[in-house]
């Protein structure tokens, strides 16, 4: 297992300077992350500076309370794209999960997998605020709708990535769509565990961090 490969190395804040997403690029350059997980506004600057490597460019969409319109996420999705995002993860309505309305669930997420033309889609779930019952619905949801990932978390939210979610998410989708974990994953143990349990990316923002512990091991 190629640990770096399932690493986002993500930089979400609102303070991130150009400095710190030159830093963050440097370092999953360095050990080849598979992708830098960026805000929108820092989408060129992260392509301009990863041009050539081998690590993709991540951005969100509806960030992180993914309470925009559909018509507003797609066009954030489009102009990602066009800035040079090679992965978009984007935050479902949270509410309409919440009021069982899967048909807008599915609708919103749709209107992100459409507007991406074929660049790979995570779908954020927020795991911390919904029932088993609802993220399993929300999972079903986008993997009909033509998403590739389904995602634990913002990192935003009450509560970030747990075992027992990812196991469910991963027993939900099978092997039809990737399960990343995000939100809380700080150590070597903790990455462990997600990929034990299903996990097939990891976001985060200590992978250098679980690239030192893994080389010590």
């Amino acid at each position: 297992m190629e640990i770096s490969k399932y690493i986002d190395h993500t930089l979400l804040k609102a303070t991130a300077t150009k400095e710190d997403i030159t830093n963050l690029c440097a370092e999953a350059n360095k050990y080849h992350f598979a992708s830098v997980c960026v805000n929108p506004v820092n989408v060129e600057l992260a392509h301009d500076l990863l041009m050539g490597t081998d690590v993709k460019i991540c951005t969100v969409i509806g960030f992180p309370l993914g309470a925009n319109t559909s018509d507003v996420k797609a066009y954030e999705t489009t102009k990602a794209i066009a800035d040079g995002a090679d992965e978009v993860d984007m935050v479902i309505n949270i509410a309409l999960a919440k009021e069982h309305d899967y048909d807008g669930v599915y609708s919103d997420i749709k209107a992100v997998v459409d507007a991406a033309q074929g660049v790979l889609v995570k779908v954020i779930i927020e795991t911390c605020y919904l029932t088993d019952e609802e993220k399993v619905e929300v999972c079903k949801q986008a993997y009909k709708a033509g998403a590739d990932y389904v995602k634990t978390s913002t990192g935003f939210g009450s509560a970030g990535a747990t075992v027992s979610d990812v196991k469910l998410m991963r027993e939900t989708v099978k092997d039809t769509m990737g399960v990343k974990a995000s939100g809380g994953i700080r150590t070597k143990a903790d990455f462990d565990k997600m990929v034990e349990a299903g996990a097939s990316r990891i976001g985060c923002s200590a992978g250098v961090k679980i690239m030192e512990e893994s080389n010590n091991e």
